[in-house]
């Protein structure tokens, strides 16, 4: 996968436990859990901007490009 989600990371930096983000952000806790593995296939715009909101973070602390070899 070229872009890597690093929502686990950021939310352990913020100390907040996935079903209070997805309360926040008003995700069910298995949609989150798609993010968190790396399984989505897509994020809507909408979404990733509640998530930040949620996190006081940048949509860059949340997805990396990663290389394919």
């Amino acid at each position: 996968m070229a872009i890597a989600v690093n929502l686990d990371v950021v939310m352990a930096k913020k100390k907040m436990s996935a079903s209070e983000l997805a309360s926040k952000v008003h995700i069910t806790p298995a949609n989150l859990s798609i993010l968190k593995n790396n399984k989505a296939k897509a994020i809507r715009f909408s979404t990733l901007e509640a998530i930040c909101k949620a996190l006081d973070c940048q949509p860059g602390d949340l997805l990396e490009y990663v290389a394919d070899d």
